[in-house]
């Protein structure tokens, strides 16, 4: 069984389906089986197997799921269409706790998947393996032989998908769709807008009550089509019933009425001694200064602006000036290249030959001549060495003679 697990690559994500059996956590062969990674990791992140059956039990074989139906015909891929298997030479069905797509062809992959519950080598290259039970989950996994089927291996109670979780996402692209659900409408017992009659049977006193009830909805009824006012309400002598006329005023009384105000409010203003400018210079005497403010801003703004066009245009020029410059010597240069290349002649030429040979006796000549500085440098070092010594020579000979004498 070790080598069987040494031999399965290594998984790259991880989901948990929490069913009624118990948890079960799925570890994803995302390298492997991209295509069908992508689509089951999508498919739980939006829900989609929350509330699937398993709807097809074949013990020690497979348990299927993943149908929305609960039928085995149903369910749809994140792509839109159905997609191609993905086979790999590492991942065999030899034994139990194998994730695969459930399919009727090579191309008709959507959304159902199935569980091993045991080696099944005859499903080998006809469907794609992309994950594996982990852990001891798979202890809940294999409760599912327990389940009694019909002779249709469908289970008599099927165990359901409560729901999915994504623990470990391997495609950081993936966005979930938005899955519009029909709203399920719940029944509310309508409100009777009906009265409640009063049993006045119940009461020991039942007959005078039912008659003060009788005259009370007479008060109510008389009163509802007549509206009160406070005349009728306090006998208040002050405030009398009857109601008031009011004398009409005509047009022309009102226009020589409004003439008199205006003529009123002309001599006032002439009468006073400031004009009606003084008075809103008094009234706002910042205004001016608000104004002043304003123009200064706006000649900055002008300044600055004149200044950064003269800087720009400054640096425009040095920048063209040093452009110029580095063109003009790249040319310079450039014509000096090809002098020097018209000079040089072409191959298989009696002229090349001459020239390398002028070149060689170039070359022997500085050789010989570095030689014979190196020689007479020598000679100078050995002469100067030897001078010191004879005269040291001499001076022994004298205080010979000296001491001769």
């Amino acid at each position: 069984m070790s080598n069987i697990y040494i031999q399965e690559p290594p998984t790259e994500g991880k989901v948990l389906l929490t069913t009624t059996l118990g948890d079960i956590d799925i570890e994803l062969w995302s390298r492997e089986a991209p295509k069908a990674c992508r689509n089951f990791v999508q498919l739980c992140l939006e829900g989609y197997y929350n509330g699937t059956i398993f709807h097809r039990v074949i013990k020690d074989f497979i348990a299927q799921g993943g149908d929305p139906t609960g039928t085995g015909e149903g369910g749809e891929s994140v792509y839109g269409k159905p997609f191609r298997n993905e086979i790999h030479t590492r991942l065999r069905f030899v034994r139990r706790g194998l994730v695969a797509m459930a399919n009727t062809g090579k191309e008709d992959n959507e959304s159902q998947f199935f569980f091993t519950l045991g080696p099944t080598q005859e499903l080998q290259g006809k469907h794609t393996v992309f994950g594996k039970v982990s852990g001891d989950t798979i202890y809940n996994l294999i409760k599912v032989n327990d389940i009694h089927t019909d002779s249709n291996d469908r289970p008599v109670e099927p165990p359901k998908i409560k729901k999915t979780e994504v623990l470990s996402n391997p495609f950081d692209d993936i966005i979930p769709r938005e899955v519009v659900r029909p709203e399920k409408k719940e029944h509310k017992p309508k409100k009777s807008h009906s009265k409640g009659k009063k049993d006045f049977k119940l009461l020991s006193f039942g007959e005078e009550a039912e008659e003060d009830e009788e005259l009370n909805n007479k008060v109510v009824e008389t009163m509802r089509s007549k509206g009160k006012s406070a005349h009728d309400l306090t006998d208040d002598p002050r405030l009398s019933s009857t109601t008031g006329n009011v004398e009409s005023v005509e047009p022309e009384e009102v226009k020589e009425i409004s003439q008199e105000v205006s003529s009123q409010v002309h001599e006032e203003l002439r009468q006073s001694s400031i004009s009606p400018k003084e008075s809103i210079h008094r009234v706002h005497p910042n205004l001016q200064l608000e104004e002043l403010r304003n123009e200064r801003k706006a000649l900055q703004r002008e300044v600055k602006g004149v200044k950064n066009k003269a800087e720009t245009k400054s640096i425009e020029n040095e920048s063209k000036t040093s452009i110029s410059k580095a063109v003009e010597e790249f040319n310079r240069e450039k014509k000096e290249f090809l002098q020097k290349k018209k000079q040089i002649p072409k191959k298989g030429s009696s002229k090349r030959e001459l020239e390398t040979l002028a070149l060689l006796d170039k070359f022997r000549s500085k050789l010989n001549s570095a030689q014979r500085l190196a020689e007479e440098h020598s000679e100078s070092k050995v002469k100067d060495n030897s001078a010191p010594a004879s005269s040291n020579k001499d001076g022994d000979d004298e205080e010979e003679t000296d001491e001769g004498w």
